[in-house]
């Protein structure tokens, strides 16, 4: 078991393998569809700075409890669903770390290599076990999209298991021989 702490620097990235399993402490940051379109097509930058951090495919079903948001369940989404914007997603938001559910196609590959990022799956079937490793969440932004689709920025501690499925080497599990 290996524990990445977040930000991830370029080093530590780029010792990791398609075929590792690793676990994520620090600043988790959810985005599907909306978000990816919002920074990529209508230029918006994000409002959390997600230069050598992470960003989780998953849409969270949380509740407020006072003044502040409880994470009840945060499963992945289908990653393949951020294909079109993932490679200028990383280039204008310098993220390090995607994680989904399922594969990422030939141009997430390729900026995960231009850029040195990563992808990894997360199992379905465990939002319960996710909602566990999450510590607290700090802030959302860009509620008017929605509790599925806004930035949810949360606290980790030891998120996982985490597959890194795409590395910084141009290896992808899901397409490579």
């Amino acid at each position: 078991m290996k524990t990445i702490t977040l930000p991830i620097n370029n080093e530590e990235i780029r010792a990791l393998h398609a075929g590792d399993i690793i676990y994520l402490s620090g600043t988790l940051v959810t985005g599907r569809d909306d978000v990816h379109r919002r920074v990529v097509e209508e230029g918006i930058m994000s409002p959390i700075d997600l230069n050598g951090n992470a960003i989780y495919h998953a849409g969270p079903i949380v509740r407020q409890a006072g003044n502040e948001w409880e994470v009840i369940s945060i499963g992945p989404t289908s990653s393949i669903r951020m294909e079109k914007w993932a490679c200028d997603f990383i280039a204008k938001t310098g993220v390090k770390v995607m994680i989904g559910k399922g594969s990422m196609g030939e141009k997430t590959t390729a900026a995960c290599k231009e850029y040195g990022a990563i992808h990894c799956v997360y199992p379905g079937g465990c939002a319960v076990l996710g909602a566990s490793q999450i510590n607290k969440i700090n802030n959302c932004f860009w509620q008017e999209l929605g509790m599925a689709e806004c930035l949810w920025v949360m606290e980790s501690l030891q998120f996982g298991p985490l597959i890194v499925s795409i590395d910084t080497h141009g290896r992808n599990l899901f397409t490579d021989d």
